[in-house]
């Protein structure tokens, strides 16, 4: 039978029972949720069976939850899922329950594993789950325990965090041996008997494996298959650990002793990697899939000839914390994001050979922080400046070898890239032990590496090279342990000035100055900082708002400078060219109590492409344009009365926390605004003055995502692609399609296709 249906357990305290419908019949729904409530603690394990093989019949669920229960669901028929029974444990948590059958009958049983350290069987016994047995034997919690059905015997695999796993065998009892047969060895078993149908029962101890050298957070049998008319259970487990390791263990053909198969060892060098906490194997046991403690997803591919040897794959990959930045490079090929688990992380198209299709994936990992990182602006096309929790903003160079594999991934020759070769740039970089800062590695730096079978940790230094960083050349994405240790870029310079954590950078657009601001209570430490990229030297500091400035903008013409601010205020910026000093800039235009439109903080703010106007959008719910700034009073210095507001407010309906105007007009001359929302949603608009006075009739909304579209959590920012963005080497063609890139406070970076038909 197909799989339709699925549980989950979350944090929401709730379970939900997933229904697929390939028919539709529910309003032309695929899916439809049923959420289970009782817990009143988040659910930290579910497991689920069917008690006949037909698909609508009973279902059985058992949920553990950190509110000391196990909650027992039924489904019978056609109804609803209800709690049937209540396990309770005390002040004890379970951590993890599995439910199966007796051997040869339909009576279920339920291992629930815990902090006491022991595993409780519970054996339904008219209609109510009553604890049978206790398995005494592992010395910590247990975190995982799952039944597998092997003919007429069932297998139970527990691991925990005594290091260890445990193999447990139920079958039935056969007659009692004979007293005068005491002289045999045997196995010590715990026996008990079931009521209906009346059967005794005997569990022992079939083994311990012992391989990991840290807590095993899971350990799962390879699934079961039909063949020959009956299932197949194979007896193959997988077992995943803080160690950092993932190793699949099978019994041994002649003696049967379990050993170690194949241990999948993973990236032990690089940024923030603490080991797994879950594995699974393909349902034909020829991949596996792990997830880190960090959320990312490691996939293995059991090689054809050799099933000893398993290959790391391309799997999907992206940040595990809130994205609080994202910026196209400026030629539109390829996107960097940065958040708050403390990554840089860089996503370009793969295009593969002789094949069509175009999927975008991370291809490397820039930077690898010890903060939360905040912002970064690019500074031209292989360089950029980010901010992170700290006062120092860092600037980071593209590395030769990235260059390459870049070049290799997207299909995009070398020649093209305007990439500056010389022999004096770093291959790539490493972080040293308890630094921040990525040095380069040159090609002189590169040891070669021994052989695998010298002796070579047999000191401490050797077991922690200085050197980790090997060049690859790759023609696909980079597997994780690769994106951690192999793709961080040199940092180049730190730019010290500020006095609290930076929140936001930008880059004029001819790459020559850089503008910060950091988080500020007082006038002193609000000012923005305008820095050389040439010399990057401090060029000036500019002191007019109260509290943090939120977002800074260079207009497309380079002329002016835009700031908002947590006090609820923009302040405009205009470049004089001075011979003397060189460049200065000088506040034009502001708001203050008198004159603000916005009633809370601003949280961001843009330019139209023709540098006439720039848009504001704040915490009040208000979208607001303000003009004109090339007008001719404005060229003569008398700003101040000529930017006004051109727009009426655009009433956003709800905070407005990212707002970005599009580098191409609608046919009619509008410009196209997107306005990204506290509840993730994301609308287009566009807007055209009409005549002197602001008219409501000047704004027309023309895309409002749906619920699937959007982000679950607050846009953080959004990002146009820019229209230098050369069609053909993606599936993006710039004459149909406009590409929308934005992140969000739920992990996620999105890439929109916008068709110019919707204006």
């Amino acid at each position: 039978a197909t799989e339709t249906e699925l549980i989950s357990g979350g944090s929401d305290k709730r379970l939900i029972l997933w229904e697929w419908n390939e028919m539709g019949t529910w309003s032309n729904q695929l899916v439809r949720s049923i959420p289970l409530e009782g817990h009143t603690e988040a659910v930290c394990a579910v497991d689920a069976v069917y008690q006949s093989d037909e698909p609508d019949s009973h279902l059985l669920v058992a949920s553990a939850a950190s509110d000391s229960t196990v909650r027992i669901w039924a489904r019978k028929g056609g109804s609803e899922a209800k709690c049937i029974q209540i396990l309770q444990f005390g002040n004890g948590f379970v951590m993890d329950v599995s439910l199966s059958f007796l051997p040869g009958s339909n009576v279920p049983i339920l291992a629930c594993g815990g902090d006491d350290c022991k595993i409780n069987l519970f054996i339904q016994q008219d209609g109510q789950f009553q604890r049978t047995l206790i398995l005494p034997g592992h010395e910590d919690w247990i975190r995982s325990v799952e039944w597998a059905v092997c003919g007429e015997e069932l297998f139970l695999v527990s691991s925990a965090q005594d290091c260890l796993i445990r193999i447990w065998k139920v079958c039935t009892k056969l007659k009692q041996f004979p007293e005068n047969e005491n002289y045999s060895i045997r196995l010590k078993e715990s026996v008990f008997t079931v009521k209906d149908p009346l059967t005794t029962y005997a569990v022992t101890l079939e083994s311990v494996l012992a391989g990991h050298e840290n807590w095993v957070y899971a350990a799962h049998w390879q699934p079961s298959f039909f063949k020959d008319g009956s299932m197949q259970q194979p007896m193959r487990i997988l077992s995943a650990s803080m160690d950092k390791t993932v190793i699949l263990w099978a019994p041994e053909e002649e003696s049967g002793v379990w050993l170690e198969q194949v241990s999948v060892r993973v990236g032990e060098v690089g940024g923030n990697t603490l080991g797994f906490f879950d594995c699974q194997f393909s349902p034909d046991g020829s991949m596996i899939v792990a997830h880190a403690f960090h959320g990312a997803l490691h996939l293995w591919k059991q090689a054809a000839l050799n099933k000893k040897e398993w290959t790391p794959e391309v799997v999907i990959s992206g940040h595990f914390s809130s994205v609080e930045d994202v910026k196209w490079d400026p030629q539109g090929e390829f996107i960097i994001s940065v958040g708050s688990d403390q990554t840089t992380r860089l996503f370009a198209p793969w295009k593969r050979k002789h094949e069509a299709k175009v999927t975008w994936h991370e291809i490397a990992r820039p930077q690898i922080h010890g903060y939360d990182m905040r912002c970064l602006a690019m500074v031209g096309r292989f360089q950029f400046v980010s901010g992170a929790d700290e006062k120092v903003l860092r600037v980071f160079h593209a590395p030769r070898n990235f260059v390459e594999n870049f070049s290799n991934i997207t299909g995009i020759p070398v020649g093209k890239l305007h990439y500056h070769q010389s022999s004096d740039l770093p291959e790539g970089a490493i972080v040293p032990a308890l630094g921040l800062s990525n040095k380069a590695v040159f090609e002189g730096d590169i040891a070669l590496q021994p052989a695998e079978d010298e002796e070579t940790f047999n000191t401490i230094s050797n077991q922690y090279p200085e050197i980790d960083f090997q060049p690859l050349i790759l023609t696909e994405p980079p597997p994780e342990d690769h994106l951690l240790q192999n793709t961080l870029w040199p940092e180049i310079q730190k730019l010290y000035g500020h006095g609290y954590e930076i929140v936001c950078v930008a880059c004029n657009n001819s790459n020559t100055v850089i503008a910060s601001a950091c988080k500020a209570s007082k006038k002193e430490h609000a000012a923005i900082i305008l820095w050389s990229t040439a010399s990057w030297k401090k060029l000036q500091s500019l002191s007019f708002h109260n509290l943090t400035v939120t977002q800074l903008a260079f207009s497309p013409n380079d002329k002016f400078l835009l700031a908002v601010s947590r006090d609820r205020n923009w302040s405009l910026w205009k470049k004089q060219d001075s011979s003397e000093s060189g460049l200065v800039f000088s506040c034009c235009a502001y708001t203050n109590k008198n004159t603000a439109l916005h009633s809370r903080i601003i949280w961001s703010c843009d330019w139209t492409p023709d540098s006439k106007y720039f848009v504001t959008g704040s915490r009040d719910k208000k979208v607001i344009i303000w003009g004109q700034c090339d007008s001719p009073e404005t060229s003569e210095g008398n700003v101040l009365d000529s930017v006004q507001p051109r727009s009426t407010v655009l009433d956003a309906g709800e905070s407005v926390t990212a707002v970005s105007v599009s580098h191409v007009l609608t046919p009619g001359g509008r410009y196209i605004i997107a306005i990204g929302l506290e509840s993730g949603m994301i609308n287009l608009h566009t807007w055209k003055q009409s005549g002197q006075e602001p008219a409501l009739e000047d704004w027309s909304m023309c895309v409002q995502m749906d619920n699937s579209q959007s982000h679950a959590l607050a846009v953080k920012r959004l990002c146009w692609r820019p229209r230098e963005g050369r069609a053909g080497h993606d599936d993006h063609d710039s004459s149909k399609w406009l590409q929308l890139a934005s992140c969000g406070a739920d992990h996620c970076v999105k890439i929109f296709n916008v068709s110019r038909s919707a204006f």
